[in-house]
C-alpha cells in the first residue's frame, strides 16, 4: 500500500511564506471583499502582459469568459465555434446567454482546434470563435487573426491553461482578440484558490464586463466604501451577476504573478526532462514550444501509441498502484451525455479528438515538484509503459 506521504499528486499548488503572509495582512486589514488588492491585481497583472491592456478580475475563469460573451452582445440564434477537446465551461457560457456552440475536431498533433475544420462550419449565424490554447502551447495568433477577419468573427481566447506564455515574443492576452481569459483555479499555473482574469484591449467591454460582474451595479464596490466622503448611492443599470474576485484571493494572486516567470521557468525543466526521458517509448509526446517561453506547460499529455504494452485505462491504475496521480485531458464534450444528447453529436464525427481520448494521459506538473518526484514519475511511466 503506497502512503500518501510517498504518493506523487498529479498536481500542488506552490504557495510559500508569502503568499500565506500576504493573505494574512489582508484578513488583518479588514478588507476581505473585493477592494484595494483586486485592483492592484487587475492593474499589474495587465502591466505583465504588456501596454494598453485592461484587465478584469473575476472570481473564475468561467465568470470571465461569461462576461466576454454578454459583452459582445451574443444570445439566442447566434452560433459560436468551440473545439470539442476542452472543458465543458468553453461550451457551456453560450447556453447561458442561449447561444449555440458549434463543436470542431482539433489537429491531430497539438490537439488545438482546427481551423480548416471550423472554416467549413462557419454559417451566416456564426458570430465567434473561441479557441482553447491547449495545455498551454499557444495557437498562433496570426492564424487565428485571418480566421477571424476572413469570416469576419468575434475572438474569445480560453487562456485557461496559458500564463505566462509568449507567441511571436508577445505574451498570450497581449492581442487584438476582442477578450482573452485566463484562470487561476487550484492547479494553474498561478493560482487565487478560485479565481480569473479577462483581459481586453477594448475599453467598452471592459466596462462592461466590470459592471456585469457585480449585479449590474454602476459603481465598484471599492469606489463606494473606501471614500471619505458618503458614496452610498448606486444604480442598477442591468440583470448582472455575482463574479468578483475578493481581496484576499486577490493578495495570493499577486504574489503568484510575482512568481510567475520562475514557477513557470520550473515547469519548463520538468517538460524537457519528460521528453528526453520518454523519447522511444510507445509513446506520442506532447508538442514543445514553437519559440522560448513559448508554452505554459500547464499540462504534459502523453499518448499511448498502438505499439504500448498496456491501454490507457491500464497505464493509469498501474500508475497509480505505484503512487503516481494522473489525470485526463480531456474527455471531449461530444462524449459528454448532455453535449452529445442535445445537439445530436457522434463520435465519428470528431475522429481526431475521439482516437486522442482513447490515449490520452496528463502526467504530474508542478512547479513544486522535488527532483525526486520528478524521478519517481519518470521511473514509473517507463516500467509501466515497457511492462
Amino acid at each position: 500500500m503506497i502512503s500518501q506521504d510517498n504518493f506523487v499528486p498529479f498536481a500542488r499548488p506552490d504557495i510559500t511564506e508569502a503568499e500565506i503572509k500576504a493573505v494574512v495582512d489582508t484578513m488583518r486589514s479588514g478588507w476581505l471583499t473585493t477592494g484595494p488588492n483586486a485592483g492592484a491585481f487587475e492593474e499589474e497583472f495587465a502591466s505583465f502582459l504588456g501596454e494598453g491592456i485592461q484587465a478584469v478580475a473575476v472570481n473564475s475563469a468561467t465568470a470571465g469568459l461569461h462576461l466576454a460573451v454578454e459583452a459582445l452582445g451574443i444570445g439566442p440564434g447566434d452560433e459560436v465555434l468551440v473545439p470539442t477537446w476542452t472543458f465543458t465551461s468553453t461550451a457551456e457560457v453560450l447556453r447561458y446567454v442561449g447561444a449555440r456552440p458549434v463543436f470542431v475536431d482539433v489537429e491531430p498533433d497539438t490537439l488545438a482546434i482546427d481551423l480548416d475544420a471550423a472554416g467549413r462550419a462557419v454559417t451566416s449565424r456564426t458570430k465567434a470563435i473561441m479557441p482553447v490554447h491547449f495545455a498551454g502551447l499557444p495557437i498562433p495568433r496570426r492564424r487565428i487573426a485571418q480566421f477571424a477577419r476572413l469570416h469576419g468573427l468575434y475572438v474569445i481566447e480560453d487562456a485557461a491553461h496559458s500564463f505566462p506564455v509568449l507567441d511571436e515574443a508577445r505574451m498570450v492576452g497581449d492581442s487584438n482578440s476582442e477578450a482573452v481569459v485566463f484562470s487561476f483555479y487550484a492547479t494553474k499555473t498561478i493560482t487565487t484558490g478560485e479565481g480569473g482574469m479577462l483581459v481586453t484591449r477594448n475599453p467598452d467591454l471592459a466596462r462592461r464586463a466590470r459592471i456585469m460582474r457585480l449585479h449590474g451595479i454602476s459603481r465598484d464596490v471599492f469606489d463606494r466604501y473606501r471614500s471619505t466622503k458618503p458614496s452610498w448611492h448606486y444604480e442598477v443599470v442591468a440583470p448582472g451577476f455575482k463574479y468578483n474576485l475578493t481581496d484576499t484571493a486577490a493578495a495570493l494572486g499577486r504574489v503568484q504573478l510575482s512568481r510567475a516567470k520562475d514557477m513557470a521557468a520550473a515547469r519548463q525543466q520538468i517538460a524537457k526532462r519528460y521528453s528526453s526521458e520518454f523519447a522511444g517509448l510507445a509513446l506520442t509526446l506532447p508538442v514543445g514550444a514553437r519559440e522560448p517561453g513559448g508554452h505554459a506547460w500547464h499540462i504534459y499529455a502523453i499518448r499511448l501509441t498502438d505499439e504500448s504494452a498496456v491501454s490507457r485505462d491500464q497505464f493509469i491504475e498501474r500508475v497509480a498502484a505505484a503512487g503516481v496521480g494522473t489525470s485526463v485531458h480531456f474527455i471531449p464534450l461530444h462524449l459528454h451525455p448532455y453535449w452529445r444528447d442535445t445537439f445530436g453529436l457522434r463520435a465519428e464525427d470528431f475522429p481526431v479528438a475521439t482516437d486522442a481520448f482513447a490515449r490520452a494521459v496528463s502526467l504530474p506538473i508542478f512547479s513544486a515538484m522535488t527532483d525526486r518526484e520528478v524521478d519517481r514519475v519518470i521511473d514509473t511511466v517507463r516500467q509501466v509503459v515497457g511492462a
